[in-house]
């Protein structure tokens, strides 16, 4: 063996600590890796010490920044903080401008770990006027069912260094270039309020671009923009809506230096395209005869074609699209086919999902097919889909509810999928004209949704359980389509109360600041003057009339706060505190009594309807108290003084009306209304006991069922295991008969429902999120991880697992801004858990166990709080973990 000298020693050293000191993945400027088209001046930069040394904490940071050519815009210097989030502060970022950061990080004793791997982010258009291309479209009207293409042609006359094209649109699209689709994405851009907003998309397409001629193709969707069909909410009536519309610049850099953009404007040419109908509502339909092989290449005759027509900008504001793009995410081949007839299959995809499915298929020309997409089959095995279509309000039989139809051309294997539409389904029924010959291999279902990175997960002993939490993340990622949904089939809509519950669920399990920071620009760009916001966001004026309130539009101040504490990041409590303030400020100006009936209630009960002035009343009370602490954290003192007097308002008010203080209960004792009190804390400290107690009876004389409707979830759960009765609230959510998740996993169920009842004849979507509050659960109960909201971001970890009775062994992990997260617990006899943590470098963490818990192990930790209320505080520092624990 050869024995190294001392320096090489120590560099070895050295370099051995800085592979463990970063991740390049963990470097991302604005929560993405390396983006494209950034408008923000002032980006933020984040990243992550991949150290696994004990006790191990970042006690410096540098940062630098620099652009093409080296040329250093920012050097933070050596910044004493813990913080592993910045905003850029150098010079005034230029459009269109590719710029590399490094971060170099001193470790607690004050040692440097080198400098990280360059990360890259590229500005975009930095603002209107910088666009080049004018808008323009085909010249149709908005009637008009064909879907529009678009062709230019152009010669590249130099090697072509970099390239990128800028996007924008009013409706959705295909680019292609010299034939070739650009990129995965699906369904750009995102669904916005388009008189108020638009969104641009930018791609690379250096690699699509050659030398000589070259053809660009663009090929329009309605999306939301042209809303065809005809269903309840009147997007058919929506103040913007008009024939597809876009605007593009491409921007190539030749090698030598020199620039060219090639711009929408005249000479653009326009014809009308195969796909002969699409709503991203209904369906999509495609004629193959009318293809036109070569449109999107260079020489094809364009002779027949027409000129573009000038249009205007279908708003004034047009940002970049910046967070993760929907795609096919997930290929779920056919698991089973039933052959009805010569001419009709139903085929199985063994799941519910969101998306489409694509058919490959043999046949004459001229053969229809119908491509019939459902979540359930009726009693002959054809597709039923009487509890989907239900606000549908169809003009004629032109357009099929979540059908797809086809027409062959007739040249051997032909393929297709939608384009400009996705659905919610497990089964589809194919049927054709005349008879056709299918396997199992002819139909593919595409799970889509916002690619979001998965940042959780939990596994146990109790497989009711975990499937529950995998049903529960699909239901979730099934309603994420760069603004989150209720259901991907009968809707598709944005109702803010699915949103607000789920919001823990959708946090612990995916990274999804970016989509919630566009889904809160909706909001304030739906926002009317006086505060009040509409029940589904985005909404062409439908619904702020009915289901709005604090019960659901409270997603104005639950949503920016949630994100906070899981990212500890403030931006988005500064982007919505003005609208966070007029929303609070107008259930004030109408409840002058600190109540307010203002809302839905606790949607879908089991059986047991709470007062909606009950359940209101509470969510405006969180609203204020939310309020009151951005105000504090951005420095408003005088606000924050406000909305905390009016939260006391609010909570006494509450109290007066429908606190027994005797019978220490709420209302009429339902389980909604206990567990409401307890949860968004009304309940008096002297009487929570009292009050827990009481809720547990309730539950055990439901015979451990549910009897809560949307509301009530979210309380239910949490406000049994955070008040002494843990084992209840386990059971309840393990129960596996009605009315129960487990019920809808025990009969089959890949997603979560609508309706408790499996066989209701209404209100049972089998794709919904809105009773998704479970899935968070079980991170905060059972895993015991928690924000702490003094060191938001997960800096310090709020550690308190419950072990419960029935479960032998639990883990879940999460990763959070630090890094991992691991709580994992594993029983070894009655009364005795081996548990194991892992917390990230730079993070630590509170253990909080009952008062009377030994805990014995290698690095018994500190006791950091006296005990209070029956439990004992510990301090965690960063790293691995293990001990045994009695009680």
């Amino acid at each position: 063996m050869k024995i190294l000298p001392k320096a090489a020693l120590t560099i070895f050293l050295l370099l051995l600590t800085f592979s463990l000191a970063f991740s390049q993945k963990s470097l991302k400027t604005e929560y993405l890796v390396d983006p494209l088209g950034l408008d923000t001046s002032y980006p933020r930069l984040t990243w992550q010490m991949d150290d696994d040394r004990p006790r191990a904490a970042q006690s410096a940071y540098r940062v630098v920044v620099t652009k093409e050519g080296n040329e250093e815009v920012w050097n933070s210097g050596k910044v004493p903080s813990e913080s592993q989030l910045v905003e850029y502060d150098g010079e005034m970022l230029e459009p269109f401008t590719t710029y590399f950061w490094t971060v170099e990080v001193w470790d607690k004793a004050g040692n440097s770990l080198g400098a990280s791997e360059r990360a890259t982010f590229e500005t975009g258009m930095m603002g209107e006027t910088n666009w080049q291309g004018a808008w323009i479209g085909d010249g149709q009207g908005k009637e008009v069912k064909p879907a529009p293409y678009f062709r230019r042609e152009f010669i590249a006359s130099k090697h072509v260094k970099k390239a990128r094209a800028y996007i924008a649109v009013g409706g959705l699209y295909e680019l292609s270039i010299n034939g070739k689709r650009i990129g995965d994405h699906r369904l750009d851009p995102a669904y916005t309020r388009f008189d108020r907003r638009v969104l641009y998309v930018t791609h690379d397409v250096t690699e699509a671009l050659h030398n000589g001629k070259n053809a660009i193709g663009v090929l329009l969707g309605n999306g939301w923009y042209n809303h065809q069909s005809t269903a309840v909410w009147n997007f058919h009536n929506a103040p913007w809506r008009n024939r597809p519309t876009f605007c593009m610049d491409i921007q190539i850099t030749y090698e030598d230096g020199t620039k060219e953009t090639i711009r929408t404007e005249k000479g653009w040419k326009t014809a009308l395209s195969p796909v002969v109908f699409n709503s991203i509502y209904t369906a999509e339909h495609y004629n193959a005869r009318l293809e036109q092989p070569g449109w999107d290449k260079p020489g094809f005759d364009d002779r027949d074609w027409k000129d573009v027509i000038y249009r205007s900008a279908p708003a004034k504001e047009i940002s970049a699209q910046v967070m993760p793009p929907i795609r096919h995410n997930k290929t779920i081949p056919a698991k089973a086919v039933e052959k009805i007839n010569d001419s009709t299959y139903v085929f199985d995809l063994g799941r519910n999902i969101s998306g489409v499915s694509e058919i490959k298929v043999k046949g004459e020309e001229g053969t229809v097919l119908r491509l019939k997409h459902g979540e359930r089959l009726d009693e002959d095995g054809r597709v039923d889909m009487s509890n989907i279509d239900v606000h549908y309000r169809p003009t004629d039989d032109s357009d099929p509810f979540q059908t797809d139809i086809y027409i062959l051309k007739g040249s051997g294997e032909e393929s297709f999928h939608a384009r400009f539409n996705y659905k919610g389904f497990q089964y589809v029924e194919v049927t054709a004209d005349r008879p056709i010959d299918l396997t199992k291999e002819s139909l593919t279902g595409y799970f889509m949704h916002s690619d979001v990175e998965e940042v959780g997960k939990i596994s146990s002993a109790n497989q009711t359980l975990d499937g529950i939490w995998w049903a529960t993340n699909n239901a979730y990622l099934s309603n994420l389509f760069g603004y989150p949904t209720d259901c991907p089939q009968r809707e598709k809509n944005g109702w803010t109360g699915d949103a607000h519950i789920a919001i823990e669920t959708g946090l612990y399990s995916f990274d999804g600041i970016k989509v919630y920071e566009k889904w809160l620009d909706d909001h304030r760009d739906e926002q009317q003057p006086n505060g009040v916001l509409p029940s589904i966001i985005p909404t062409s004026g439908w619904g702020y009339e009915w289901g709005n309130g604090p019960d659901w539009t409270s997603t104005i101040c639950l949503i920016p706060w949630n994100v906070y504490l899981f990212y500890g990041d403030t931006r988005i409590l500064e982007e919505n505190y003005d609208a966070m303030k007029r929303y609070v400020d107008h259930i004030t100006k109408i409840s002058p009594d600190g109540l307010t009936s203002w809302g839905l209630g606790d949607w879908v009960p089991v059986k047991s309807k709470s007062p909606v002035e009950y359940t209101s009343s509470a969510y405006y009370l969180t609203d204020a108290r939310i309020l009151a602490k951005t105000a504090s954290l951005l420095g408003h003192e005088e606000a924050a003084e406000k909305y905390a007097l009016l939260a006391k308002k609010i909570r006494d008010a509450i109290n007066r009306k429908y606190l027994n203080r005797e019978t220490g209960s709420y209302g009429s004792g339902f389980q909604t209304e206990l567990s409401v009190a307890l949860y968004w804390d009304i309940v008096p400290d002297e009487l929570r006991g009292q009050v827990a107690e009481n809720l547990a009876k309730r539950v055990e004389k439901d015979g451990f069922h549910l009897d809560v409707g949307l509301l009530g979830t979210k309380a239910i759960l949490n406000a049994l295991s955070e008040n002494g009765y843990p084992d209840i609230a386990f059971k309840v959510a393990a129960q596996e008969t009605y009315p129960s998740w487990g019920w809808w996993i025990v009969n089959g169920a890949t997603t979560l429902y609508e309706n408790w009842k499996i066989d209701s004849e209404r209100d049972i979507s089998m794709n919904h999120i809105m009773f998704g509050e479970v899935g968070a659960w079980i991170y905060k109960a059972l895993g015991g991880i928690k924000p702490d909201p003094d060191y938001p971001g997960f800096k310090n970890v709020l550690l308190e697992p419950h072990f419960v009775e029935d479960l032998e062994h639990f883990e879940a992990s999460h990763q959070g801004p630090y890094g991992e997260m691991v709580s994992s617990w594993k029983r070894v006899e009655s009364g005795v858990v081996n548990y194991k943590v892992k917390i990230p470098a730079n993070a630590t963490a509170t253990l909080i166990l009952p008062a009377n818990t030994e805990i014995t192990g290698k690095e018994v930790p500190a006791i950091k709080d006296v005990p209070l209320d029956g439990k004992v505080a510990y301090k965690v520092s960063a790293g691995k973990h293990e001990w045994i624990i009695k009680r």
